[in-house]
């Protein structure tokens, strides 16, 4: 009897907990669909000290902390929710949306990839997928998902965007165009983004025209904007309408008169047109549109640059110089600045700082572009400084991008001969002389290591 009391206790015990679980529960969802989120949190938490191990009262406790940016509590709930149920599909997508809200797209491909295991048909897993995979960098591997999912779901306009994205990064230009074009079609809430994507495509594609509808239709979609009307001016001059431009431009100015991004896109394109044309009235107002964009706190380092180019061009060495000096300040510096620089000071004859901006630029470029032309001029000027082992590492870089020529190899010796290595100068001028024998300069440079 005792027992059976005993049992009879703890059944009822256990039949008031449930019921006060489900009442809490209860409680919360109706909280939930009252939008009072914290008394929601708090009756799902009463939950879960009444049944720790309740998938459910984590999850939904997790949504909430979703639905308040409280990421990292939601993941934490989320995540409990999994463990106690490693088939559930919502704790697992939702582990994966939280990853991707926090940056973390690596663990959110994990997450993906685990429900994909479970589900292979929910085309909105596989398109989340795909994102995760694009926003990770791994671009190739993020096609399969979003082809699959689009195979499922034709009409996803999220998912031809974000494939139209893939295929412009991976240089399939027609493929994109059509993705994008399909993208803004189907799904009017990302169009301004699809628009953006298809013009810069377009661009891509040499298609001005219709980069240039696209940019006039986002201006006028939101012409509160005013990188809007100067994406619009700046296509226009890549298309040869500099006269359009200049209107463009000019109209973004009046409206936006406190941007100096606007006053530096005038600029930019009257200095296109001074240097193409030779053109003096253009160049003075390239001069006058960066002197007002740089006189504000804000300005970039590429407007800073721009203007030493339009000094350089005045012939005013010294007003460039300034410029360049502030281009080169400013973080991020545009690699070109450090060349402008060091063609500045190398006109005044200030060997040293044009070799030191050369050796800056190259190291911004790195592997980006060719630098056999930039690698002669650092040989060159460590020659003229002193520095034959300086000049010997940069011939050789020359060389190794441009291919040995008569007149590198003469000089790449005579680096190395002054640097004291004789044996690699005999080196230098034996093999070239092999492919050109009857060389003059190789056979006195010969004569004179021999010597």
């Amino acid at each position: 009897m005792a027992i059976a009391g005993v049992a009879g206790a703890l059944a009822v015990g256990a039949l008031r907990n449930e019921r006060e679980f489900e009442r809490l529960i209860a409680e919360g969802d109706a909280a939930v669909v009252a939008e009072r989120p914290f008394q929601a949190n708090e009756a799902y938490s009463g939950a879960i000290a009444r049944k720790p191990d309740s998938m459910v009262a984590h999850f939904k406790r997790g949504a909430v902390y979703q639905s308040l940016n409280e990421l990292e509590n939601a993941l934490r709930d989320f995540r409990s929710a999994a463990d106690i149920d490693p088939s559930s599909l919502r704790a697992i997508e939702s582990l994966g949306d939280v990853n991707v809200a926090l940056g973390r797209h690596e663990r959110a491909i994990e997450r993906y990839d685990a429900f994909i295991a479970l589900d292979d048909g929910n085309a909105r897993v596989l398109y989340k997928l795909g994102l995760a995979r694009y926003r990770a960098g791994r671009v190739t591997e993020a096609m399969p998902a979003l082809k699959k999912a689009l195979a499922i779901e034709p009409g996803m306009g999220e998912a031809h965007y974000v494939l139209g994205l893939v295929q412009r990064d991976l240089d399939q230009i027609p493929a994109a165009r059509k993705s994008l074009e399909e993208a803004a079609r189907r799904s009017p809430a990302s169009q301004t983004s699809a628009r953006e994507a298809l013009a810069d495509v377009y661009l891509l594609d040499g298609d001005y025209n219709r980069a240039i509808n696209q940019l006039e239709a986002l201006a006028a979609l939101e012409p509160t904007r005013s990188d809007r009307l100067v994406a619009v001016g700046l296509a226009q001059a890549r298309a040869g309408r500099e006269d359009a431009a200049v209107i463009t431009l000019g109209r973004a100015v009046e409206k936006f008169p406190d941007a100096p991004h606007v006053y530096a896109a005038l600029g930019h394109v009257w200095l296109t047109e001074a240097g193409r044309r030779g053109d003096r009235v253009a160049l003075n107002k390239a001069i006058e549109a960066l002197q007002h964009a740089a006189g504000r706190s804000d300005t970039s380092s590429d407007t800073y640059a721009e203007l030493g180019r339009a000094w350089m061009l005045a012939g005013d060495r010294q007003a460039s110089e300034r410029a360049l000096r502030q281009a080169v300040a400013k973080l991020p510096v545009p690699p070109d600045a450090y060349l402008q620089l060091a063609d500045v000071t190398a006109r005044d004859g200030r060997i040293q700082d044009a070799r030191d901006a050369l050796l800056k630029y190259a190291t911004l470029i790195g592997d980006e572009k060719p630098l056999a032309t930039v690698a002669t001029r650092i040989a060159d000027y460590s020659m003229r400084l002193g520095e034959p082992v300086l000049a010997v590492r940069w011939f050789d870089r020359a060389i190794d991008e441009a291919g040995p020529s008569p007149a590198l190899s003469v000089k790449l010796a005579d680096a190395a001969f002054r640097a004291g290595d004789v044996a690699r100068a005999h080196q230098v001028i034996d093999e070239a002389l092999a492919a050109e024998p009857e060389n003059g300069p190789l056979q006195q440079m010969k004569r004179r290591i021999l010597r």
